[in-house]
C-alpha cells in the first residue's frame, strides 16, 4: 500500500489528469518534512480535508541544503517520503529537485495548494501559478511549538548538559 503512494513526477501527471477527469479535487502542498511531528500531521489532515486528493511534493536533499544550508537534511529523502506515504491523509508522494514548487505545480495544477501558516500569502512564491490555472491557496493554522529547528536545538540542548 504505501509503495503505491510513493511515486515520481512524470507517473503522477497521468494519475492527476484522470483523477480531475473522475471530478476529484487536487490539493496539494509540499514541504521538507525532515522530522516529522505531530505539527506535520495535524498540517496534512487539514489539508486533507480540503479536497478528495493530498499529494505532497518533497524537496530532495539536495534542494533542501540549497534552502536550509549543509547541515540538513537530518533524514535522507528515501526515509522522509517512506513515512509521509505511511501516513493516512496522503494519497501521492513525490521528490522535487528544484529550489521551489513552482515547475511541478504548473503541470499538476492542483484545485488547492496549501502552505503553513508561519507563511503570509506575500511571502508564497508559487501562489502566481496556482492562481493562473484557477487554484486557490490556503494557509492551514499551525501547531504551535511545533518545528523541526526547535526539536533539533531541543536535542543539542539536552546532549549539551550530559
Amino acid at each position: 500500500m504505501m509503495n503505491k503512494k510513493v511515486v515520481t513526477l512524470k507517473k503522477l501527471i497521468p494519475i492527476v489528469q484522470k483523477l480531475v477527469k473522475q471530478n476529484k479535487k487536487i490539493v496539494t502542498t509540499n514541504g521538507v518534512f525532515d522530522i516529522l511531528h505531530i505539527g506535520h500531521v495535524k498540517y496534512l489532515e487539514e489539508a486533507k480535508k480540503l479536497g478528495d486528493v493530498l499529494i505532497v511534493g518533497v524537496n530532495t536533499d539536495a534542494s533542501v541544503k540549497q534552502n536550509k544550508g549543509d547541515k540538513r537534511p537530518i533524514n535522507d529523502e528515501k526515509s522522509r517520503i517512506k513515512v509521509l506515504a505511511a501516513l493516512e491523509s496522503v494519497d501521492y508522494v513525490f521528490l522535487f529537485n528544484e529550489k521551489d514548487p513552482k515547475k511541478w505545480l504548473e503541470k499538476i495544477k492542483p484545485s488547492i495548494h496549501v502552505k503553513a501558516g508561519d507563511y503570509k500569502l506575500s511571502q508564497i512564491i508559487e501562489k502566481d501559478v496556482v492562481r493562473k490555472n484557477g487554484g486557490k491557496i490556503i494557509i492551514a493554522k499551525i501547531s504551535k511549538g511545533y518545528s523541526t529547528t526547535s526539536i533539533i536545538n531541543k536535542i543539542i540542548d539536552l546532549y549539551k548538559k550530559s
